[in-house]
């Protein structure tokens, strides 16, 4: 059952638009539509003033003329192509809808790819049939499209594109306010860092709404939108998106070294290279900052429930010695927003596992799924290895610095939460860099 139908006239001549329209109309006439189904008749014309406001008249004039009984039709004729399938996506979204039919000419098809790739994921399930202009001016449908019929983009070609994405993405307005950093008091200005929050971003979808920062392939919030709300915030906390590295997350302890071979996932990065900014991402999970200020070096890690157990924290630290030299009684650890106990629970075996850490780790170890706090267990743990307890900011000891530890399920308007929002969750993070100079 096809959800949406995008059918583009971009490159159609003036005196073909009306074949086009017809051959087209013809091809949705033989899927099995549902009522709710949406019909786009799309024209990305670079004249806004005269070529636009010809082919939305016409397109217009061709849908009364055939009194096309769909309620959902909606002709959309932009200068910006990625404004055009911004505006279906938007609407797509309204309605939770995924499967996507595009009647495109063959010209056509790797360029609104290449848009669909930056705009959407895979999430959306698109599907493509072709129109072609023959030697005597007539239109026909080729079914189905075969996966090379689209023409390879030249390199002007996809820079154009980019460009259109770009500009596009750069022109809309934030979501809910301002960007807004949280940064804790024992981290030196020697270094870069901080944790965000949800606001300042430009992602409207509701769980994700708006300063996601990570893409996910199973998500609607797509690259380009994403790699703007990055901008964005590196703008705001003035680091250098060429330089900038965010943990491939595997929910283990592999700690990948800046100028090492990367792994293919890992849960922690560090780096004595100034004016490089690494990254790790949370949505329930605690974001982990490290600094080291005699060796000048830092990391950041993710710590959810298993890369906890995994032992995360104290892999980061221990990479940082190996790699920097770096003395465990020097290194300072600060904990970013995530779940706190009073609204984390696991299954039983996984929290006598907590149990074996800290006793305190574990409220009510006796219900079916006790409460966990994993600030308390990843604190633990810290001090065991060695990191001195005025060195770990947390807010499960009273220690200081707490404001940057609040529960992120508590506050929806601060902070996306996995457990709150359930699959369609946005992403913070916590971010920190060697200053390239104070």
């Amino acid at each position: 059952m096809v959800h949406a139908v995008l059918v583009d006239f971009s490159d159609v001549p003036s005196d073909c638009l009306r074949k086009w329209f017809y051959q087209a109309m013809g091809a949705i006439s033989k899927h099995s539509l549902a009522s709710r189904t949406q019909v786009f008749l799309v024209s990305s014309q670079k004249n806004p003033d005269v070529a636009n406001t010809n082919t939305r008249s016409c397109l217009r004039q061709f849908t009364e003329e055939m009194a096309v009984p769909m309620r959902n039709l909606e002709v959309l004729v932009e200068s910006s192509f990625a404004a055009i399938l911004y505006s279906i996506k938007q609407k797509v979204d309204q309605e939770n809808l995924s499967i996507i039919k595009a009647i495109v000419s063959a010209e056509r098809k790797s360029t609104l790819e290449l848009y669909i790739e930056q705009l959407f994921t895979r999430v959306y399930k698109f599907s493509f049939e072709t129109l072609v202009i023959d030697g005597e001016g007539e239109i026909k449908l080729q079914l189905p499209a075969p996966s090379t019929e689209g023409r390879p983009l030249a390199r002007q070609q996809a820079d154009d594109i980019w460009r259109d994405i770009w500009m596009f993405v750069g022109q809309l307005e934030g979501v809910m306010g301002q960007i807004v950093i949280l940064k804790s008091l024992l981290i030196s200005d020697l270094f870069l860092h901080g944790f965000t929050t949800r606001t300042g971003g430009i992602s409207y979808l509701p769980g994700m709404s708006s300063l996601n920062l990570f893409s996910s392939l199973k998500r609607r919030d797509p690259v380009a939108v994403v790699n703007e709300n990055i901008q964005r915030l590196a703008r705001s906390a003035s680091f250098n998106t060429q330089a900038f590295y965010l943990a491939k997350v595997s929910h283990g302890n592999t700690i990948w070294t800046i100028g090492k071979t990367e792994p293919q996932n890992y849960d922690g990065i560090v780096t004595n290279q100034k004016g490089v900014t690494i990254a790790a991402p949370g949505a329930d999970c605690i974001p982990l900052l490290f600094a080291d200020p005699v060796q000048q070096a830092c990391g950041a890690a993710h710590a959810g429930w298993k890369g906890t157990l995994a032992g995360v924290a104290m892999a980061t630290v221990n990479t940082m010695v190996a790699e920097f030299g770096s003395s465990v009684k020097d290194v300072l650890v600060v904990m970013g927003p995530s779940v706190g106990p009073c609204c984390f629970t696991l299954h039983q075996e996984a929290a006598r596992e907590f149990m074996a850490i800290d006793p305190q780790c574990v409220g009510e170890p006796s219900a079916s799924r006790p409460h966990v706090d994993l600030r308390r267990a990843t604190r633990t743990l810290l001090e065991r290895g060695g990191i001195l307890p005025e060195n770990i900011s947390d807010n499960s000891t009273g220690s200081r610095d707490t404001e940057v530890t609040l529960c992120t399920v508590c506050h929806p308007d601060l902070f996306f939460s996995y457990s709150r929002d359930g699959n369609n969750f946005g992403t913070q993070i916590g971010f920190i860099s060697v200053r390239s100079h104070l």
